[in-house]
């Protein structure tokens, strides 16, 4: 009998009893937010910036048919094929029919989080093409057996030790020396031939440029044109909403894409597939496909979750979450970690099955703040909170605590005579300013400590205030 599906809360206990987990989201998380603060206060232009990618986002979304059809139309002009998967099935069932198409015993793969949306990886090994992730991130999942827990750094839950004894045990000509600078050349060594012997190469975008059908990938290793040069076939894998309208449009995103993903001015390599290769050109791939992907999208337009296909996919909301840097990427479940994916994962997987996600979240509005195209995240998941109850999802002891709760709250005298009781009674449990252990508190308490109240409610110390005391 198959295992039942691990829940989101056994997840999260599993994974805030992991000290080694813990050390490794630290690490990464720690560096992007200080890495991206500095890039703040060197680029000023922000906020003006970021309300023109806002302007621009919501204006592809206002008319997507429109830039869909000319999109499609340039990249016909190039020399390239389109296309269209209403789900994640149908997009890789194409994918996998191009690769048989053109006898692929052997794929390389770069970094892309719309292929692992669409179950690509495991299509490809069910159907036996040999698959190889070229980013070393990914390189580093496949070695363990993973999925991505973070869609920069899909490796992040995977310390440097850790790392290490993989590659040791993985790499036909593993590193000698405890250094990064080793490692990254024993994955270098590992790679080389296979990004020059493979027969397809499938890559994600960045962005769709609609008035020359051209795909525009960000990476910061040169993975990107070492996997789609050189095979005979290059097919890219992208999401309907990654549409701009022109270039000048690209490098207008690109400009907060790459500050709120690593904090850096630019990334280390920006490429522009524009067709298969033409008469005259070295290299280049002989055939050239896009498939589109919409796999839920359209629908989100029509469900009220349109500021959600703003999302240029930086990973900035996860980078500032007080939620995910304690649990991290993967028990989120769905392919989408951290606050974006609690608004991503009941689109694709249904809420029913996700809707724990929605309320891993304290609504601190962080994850909006440091949005480079001004999410309303936390409106959002607000609006799936509503809908779970309206669709009674909710579980009968969450309706029976909230119909308590509102019996209380909306009686001011007993509510101020129950908060004047819980608060002597936790301060019987505090000890140092802290509440270690108390009877109700056991899921909090068991990770980590709970701060002892005040010994007057606000509204007592309020009312003070206006007396003048």
């Amino acid at each position: 009998m198959q295992e039942a599906p691990m829940s989101f809360k056994a997840r999260a206990e599993r994974a805030l009893a992991d000290p080694t987990l813990k050390l490794a989201i630290d690490r990464t998380t720690g560096t992007a937010e200080r890495k991206r603060a500095v890039a703040m206060t060197q680029f000023p232009q922000f906020e003006a910036a970021r309300e023109c990618g806002k302007r621009i986002k919501d204006h592809v979304i206002a008319h997507l048919d429109h830039y869909l059809l000319e999109f499609e139309r340039n990249a016909i002009a190039s020399g390239a094929k389109v296309h269209w998967a209403r789900t994640a099935e149908e997009a890789s069932q194409i994918v996998v029919s191009l690769c048989r198409q053109a006898g692929a015993k052997r794929v390389t793969r770069v970094k892309s989080m719309l292929g692992e949306e669409i179950g690509l990886p495991h299509a490809l090994d069910e159907a036996g093409i040999e698959r190889v992730e070229t980013d070393l991130a990914e390189h580093i999942v496949q070695l363990g057996g993973d999925r991505p827990s973070h869609i920069v750094w899909p490796s992040m839950h995977r310390t440097r030790e850790q790392v290490s004894e993989m590659f040791k045990r993985s790499h036909r000509a593993p590193h000698r020396e405890e250094t990064i600078e080793a490692m990254v050349d024993s994955a270098r060594r590992e790679l080389r031939d296979k990004f020059l012997s493979a027969d397809v190469a499938i890559s994600g975008a960045n962005f769709l440029v609609a008035d020359t059908g051209a795909t525009c990938t960000v990476t910061n290793e040169g993975n990107a044109e070492l996997t789609t040069t050189p095979p005979r076939v290059h097919i890219v894998t992208a999401g309907i909403e990654k549409l701009v309208p022109t270039t000048a449009h690209a490098f207008a995103m690109l400009r907060l894409l790459v500050r709120s993903a690593t904090g850096a001015d630019v990334t280390q390599y920006t490429t522009f597939h524009c067709g298969p290769k033409q008469p005259g050109d070295r290299d280049g791939p002989e055939e050239f496909h896009i498939v589109l992907v919409d796999n839920g999208r359209t629908r989100m337009l029509r469900e009220g979750l349109k500021e959600m296909l703003r999302c240029i996919r930086c990973g900035a909301c996860m980078n500032h979450c007080v939620v995910f840097r304690q649990l991290g990427g993967h028990v989120y479940g769905g392919t989408y970690p951290g606050p974006m994916g609690a608004v991503l994962t009941p689109v694709f997987d249904g809420l029913k099955s996700s809707r724990d996600l929605p309320h891993a979240c304290t609504l601190n509005g962080k994850c909006q703040e440091v949005c480079p195209v001004d999410i309303p995240l936390p409106t959002l998941l607000r609006g799936w909170r509503d809908r779970s109850w309206r669709e009674g999802l909710e579980p009968a002891s969450m309706r029976v605590g909230m119909g308590l709760f509102t019996f209380v709250a909306s009686r001011p005298r007993l509510y101020r005579l129950a908060t004047a009781v819980a608060i002597r009674v936790m301060r019987l449990f505090s000890r140092g300013g802290t509440v270690r252990g108390m009877p109700g508190l056991g899921a909090w308490t068991a990770h980590r400590e709970f701060p002892a109240p005040a010994e007057r409610s606000f509204m007592a110390m309020y009312k003070d205030l206006e007396k003048g005391q």
